[in-house]
């Protein structure tokens, strides 16, 4: 039953229509190319926000840097201090989002090896039933898969079902916490083993640390999905970000006449792209464009234990034409 969905067709590793997408892998480097790259961009998210920007340029520049008849009296020496001080106040923003992105990253990555530590050492143990130890492998596939769910806030039954049965995960259905759980069980799983003599107390104890390591792994992956970056900062940029990239057009219009409406965008689309970015990457296990691909590593995961354990070995998730990974 739990080795039933080896070669099943999973249904979430394919988007369709305008689901949402994951992360963009690129292997082209041309800087030619780099210059109209639209697909993984933020641009195709603040293109509205630019046409505004560009409406006000021109308002600025028919009206000659009036508003109801009064002359706006800015000029570049305000905004060049103002800029030097969003500009720091955006990098901080940015390192705080990418903080998060680079922890996420790292915490998969120990995900992975500790996965393939802990096939590696149940299949050092002595054998007290075949259908037992697939269980336990199946269950350890099935920890990533569990934990993608929940952190995409996702349905897990179909990897659940392909990789324990349903009668397993019909008992995982009514739990939230369904990593914990199955961790849970495969400790359980371990203990008897021992029990039965097929694990030695320092086969027990190496496999339990590595049982320890996932339940931290996954604990700081929650807390990171649990705690986003104070909603204050945010606002705070926001509206700043607006409020300087609606007047630099009437401290523009007096220096550079009639280029306002353009290098109003440029600075606009500098600042609007740097905002978008850190909100974007400030979730990093969202499955938007610029996301962890956290299913790809899960398949990743899957295919080492399967290949240990001398089983068929599914076929890895690959970018696809939009360069897209999930």
């Amino acid at each position: 039953m739990v080795r039933q969905g080896l070669n099943n067709f999973r249904h979430d590793d394919i988007f369709i229509g305008n689901t949402p997408s994951n992360m963009i892998i690129r292997s082209e480097k041309n800087w030619l190319k780099l210059l109209f790259v639209w697909n993984g961009s933020v641009l195709r998210l603040i293109v509205p926000q630019l046409i505004f920007m560009f409406a006000v340029g021109i308002v600025a520049l028919m009206t000659d840097g009036r508003i109801f008849g009064e002359k706006v009296p800015l000029n570049t020496i305000p905004f060049t201090l103002a800029g030097v001080a969003l500009a720091i106040f955006l990098a901080f923003r940015n390192n705080a989002s990418y903080d998060r992105y680079w922890e996420g990253r790292k915490l998969w990555g120990h995900i992975l090896v500790s996965t393939r530590n802990l096939a590696s050492l149940r299949l050092s143990c002595s054998d007290v039933g075949e259908d037992e130890k697939d269980l336990f492998l199946n269950r350890i596939i099935a920890f990533p898969y569990a934990l993608k769910h929940m952190l995409r806030n996702t349905d897990a039954s179909n990897d659940l079902v392909m990789l324990l049965g349903e009668e397993e995960e019909k008992g995982l259905r009514a739990i939230n916490n369904k990593p914990m759980a199955i961790l849970d069980r495969l400790r359980k799983s371990l203990f008897s083993l021992h029990n039965q003599g097929g694990a030695s107390d320092t086969q027990v104890w190496l496999i339990d640390n590595q049982l320890s390591q996932l339940s931290e792994m996954s604990g700081g992956c929650e807390r990171i999905f649990s705690t986003p970056i104070p909603f204050a900062y945010s606002v705070l940029l926001h509206r700043t970000v607006y409020g300087y990239c609606l007047l630099l057009p009437f401290g523009l219009v007096d220096s550079i006449g009639a280029a306002t409406p353009i290098i109003s965008v440029f600075i606009s689309y500098t600042l609007l792209a740097l905002e978008a970015i850190a909100s974007d990457i400030a979730d990093p296990f969202s499955r938007n464009q610029n996301g962890l691909p956290l299913s790809s590593i899960s398949r990743t995961i899957e295919r080492n234990v399967r290949e240990l354990n001398g089983q068929a070995i599914p076929d890895p998730i690959r970018p696809n034409k939009k360069f897209e990974l999930v």
